[in-house]
């Protein structure tokens, strides 16, 4: 099922509470067209004796397509010497790209993000050769690779993303672009803007308020706003994304304390409501 810039996404991350097929029937409820998974969705169902085809199957008998696999976190040489001993390290660890992408294969998931999250130092030419090793296996099978920058981490903002991207020359290795991450970082439209639309793999949105919290990483976790909530200027970032030709289909995240404790058919319905409400006012300003 092939999805365009007018369909909108269920982010799975902020749902790790429920279930993955306990995701489904309130994401196609609420008008969504697909959702992202995490590598441990899959994994679970599968350690119960769930085919990857039956799981894929269950995605398409609510009409929703399967957009990434999210994520992989121990692509970079420095990840993989993180200290396996403590909760964090052993959870990037265990994202191997190889495993991460394999996993992304068997269920027919187009493709995987690439993250970095502990501010480990990111050496360049190490990274560009990191990433395309990883483009390449994963062009083997079939998927693309997406580098999501984020602004507490060794690879921070889009200028730093998208030079690995493009150095490394691959043609499925793009950029996730979320907004949060975006206007955090001091990412700017007129950097976007010279980005080509088809190096946009996906896009993911949300809001927050005018002044940054102290806690960067806790803001990003728990304090993220339904997008038009807040301040970021989510109109003209479609906008942009529009005009460089993306085709991304647009993926509502919203990482909450307040929404994580509602059901989630209500929350489902509130992103899905305020998502397509975004889409209108960047595409129909009155």
């Amino acid at each position: 099922m092939a999805l365009g810039p007018d369909d909108i996404v269920l982010s799975s991350p902020p749902f790790i509470h429920v279930p993955l097929l306990d995701r489904l029937a309130p994401a196609s409820g609420a008008g969504f067209k697909g959702m992202s998974v995490m590598p441990g969705d899959i994994w679970e169902l599968e350690q119960r004796g769930m085919p990857p085809g039956e799981i894929a199957q269950r995605f398409a008998d609510h009409g929703l397509a399967i957009c990434e696999v999210d994520c992989t976190g121990c692509w970079l040489p420095a990840q993989q010497r993180l200290d396996p001993s403590n909760e964090m390290g052993k959870l990037l660890r265990s994202l191997t790209p190889e495993r991460v992408i394999d996993t992304a294969a068997r269920i027919g998931a187009p493709s995987v993000t690439a993250v970095e999250m502990c501010n480990v130092a990111v050496d360049f030419d190490q990274a560009v050769e990191a990433f395309a090793r990883i483009c390449d296996y994963a062009a083997e099978r079939g998927v693309k690779v997406h580098i999501e920058f984020l602004p507490f981490g060794g690879i921070p903002d889009l200028r730093s993303a998208w030079r690995i991207v493009e150095a490394a020359g691959r043609p499925n290795g793009g950029l996730t672009v979320d907004s949060w991450h975006m206007f955090r970082s001091g990412s700017t439209l007129d950097q976007l803007a010279v980005i080509p639309g088809e190096r946009i793999h996906t896009v993911q949105i949300n809001d927050a308020p005018a002044k940054a919290s102290a806690d960067l990483m806790h803001e990003t976790m728990n304090g993220r706003l339904l997008p038009g909530d807040g301040s970021f200027d989510l109109a003209g970032f479609i906008r942009t994304l529009d005009a460089i030709g993306s085709t991304a289909p647009i993926s509502v995240e919203v990482f909450s304390d307040d929404l994580v404790r509602q059901p989630i058919a209500d929350a489902a319905r509130s992103w899905a409501e305020a998502g397509t409400a975004i889409l209108k006012q960047a595409r129909n300003p009155q």
